[in-house]
């Protein structure tokens, strides 16, 4: 009992006497006893001899104001957590304890707020590791912590979020509607979080991948509950920019629901308000969905050739259309987008050359014995680049490059047409043309 009374006071002790911190000076009223309990605590911190050091620093947490020393905030977030450890069987006393850090990050925040940002994602994790089944506790602490912080919010407390609202929703307490919203919100900070390394780069990806598991597997954006949530607010506010957008964001998101009255409706509200290469984009979206082939690729190459994209997403948008131009059995149009793919953006040169590969090895020619096998040499000229762009994609590059190199002419095919090995050689096919060089199978 006397250890929870402890707990209890320590958490209460932060907003007790906050208001007249400044008027006791920096070591407040007693500052003999906070100096004597500071240095006391300190030296123990110092030895490692935390046990020690716990009771030592309570006496300086009472005593001493805030601002006496941000490090007496920093190592007593260390010594609770080290308590709560030792106290995981005691519910009421470790809960407690965990009310207890969470007060101290937030008075770090308060008074240190330089710091802040620091204070409250380690807040965050602080939650997840601690709090297990209080979801409302959850999801009212990780919206504060995102509120804050913004993009400087840790990345895995967005993925916390999503998973204590999924739970509130699934229990009722929040409506789909606020999932939704929450979801696109912590999408959009995570795509403008500043990235340092490759690391970090990837750690965001598989967090928003997570997190879109997450949102699927909660079923709030099912076609049928979108149709259903959007349909009567889009029909009330067809001019509302923001509300379009938005249910064009979940909506092709979400599998197979880009052709329903909807979407096309909030596709066409964003293309009118604000015509865009992202409204264009997703005209592209809907007419291709819809097989519409002509209006699909005008779209698509407005929203490539619009002022408001950048580099890095014509590329995306140009293999896009080239996969969606192969898949229509336009080869030589799909090629054209690849290559320019290829030659402008470094991250998707492979992909752009595997796809390239199987576009050639999906090519039928006629002609002879060599002229009709000539689109192979090709094929594997290009998953050749494709690992060499991408050693990712090696493993499945070679194993296209073993079974497309079976149906190389014969050295004795070669032979009766004037072709060796080694020689150069051009293929004009489906209006496609290329440079490779012979190769023969015995």
């Amino acid at each position: 009992m006397k250890k929870i009374t402890f707990a209890l006071i320590a958490c209460a002790a932060l907003f007790v006497g906050s208001a007249d911190v400044f008027a006791q000076g920096k070591w407040g009223a007693d500052s003999a006893e906070c100096v004597k309990y500071m240095s006391y605590y300190k030296e123990y911190y110092k030895q490692k001899a935390y046990d020690s050091a716990i009771p030592n620093w309570r006496k300086a947490y009472q005593l001493c104001p805030a601002t006496a020393s941000q490090n007496m905030l920093i190592d007593g977030a260390v010594l609770v957590r080290r308590l709560i450890q030792k106290n995981m069987n005691n519910a009421e006393y470790r809960d407690a304890l965990v009310d207890t850090l969470l007060a101290i990050h937030d008075t770090r925040a308060k008074y240190y707020p330089k710091y802040a940002q620091t204070a409250l994602n380690n807040k965050g994790i602080d939650m997840s590791n601690y709090i297990k089944s209080d979801f409302n506790k959850l999801y009212t602490g990780y919206e504060g912590i995102i509120e804050a912080n913004g993009v400087g919010t840790k990345p895995q407390i967005f993925l916390f979020d999503m998973q204590a609202a999924s739970e509130l929703y699934k229990s009722g307490e929040i409506d789909a509607e606020k999932v939704i919203a929450l979801y696109q919100r912590n999408n959009d900070l995570l795509e403008q979080a500043p990235v340092k390394n490759e690391a970090e780069k990837t750690q965001i990806e598989n967090i928003k991948q997570d997190m879109g598991s997450l949102f699927a597997a909660s079923k709030v954006a099912s076609c049928d509950n979108l149709i259903q949530l959007f349909g009567p607010r889009l029909e009330s506010e067809p001019d509302d920019l923001k509300l379009a957008s938005n249910i064009v964001k979940v909506m092709s998101s979400t599998e197979d629901c880009q052709n329903n009255d909807v979407f096309l409706k909030a596709v066409t509200t964003m293309y009118r308000l604000e015509p865009s290469a992202n409204s264009a984009y997703y005209l592209f979206r809907l007419h291709s969905s819809m097989d519409n082939m002509e209006e699909a690729v005008k779209y698509m190459e407005e929203a490539i050739a619009s002022e408001d994209s950048d580099a890095e997403k014509d590329a995306e948008w140009n293999y896009e259309l080239a996969t969606y131009y192969y898949k229509n059995g336009m080869n030589a149009k799909a090629i054209e987008c690849a290559n320019t793919v290829a030659s402008n953006s470094a991250e998707l040169a492979g992909k752009a050359y595997f796809l390239m590969g199987n576009i050639w090895a999906a090519t039928r020619c006629g002609g002879d014995e060599v002229s009709s096998r000539a689109p192979f040499w090709v094929a594997c000229d290009y998953m050749n680049k494709a690992k060499n762009a991408d050693p990712s994609l090696a493993e499945s590059a070679n194993t296209f490059i073993s079974e497309y190199s079976k149906y190389f002419p014969k050295a004795e095919e070669a032979f009766m047409y004037d072709v060796t090995n080694g020689q150069s050689y051009t293929v004009v096919c489906g209006g496609m043309r290329a440079t490779t060089t012979v190769r023969t199978v015995k």
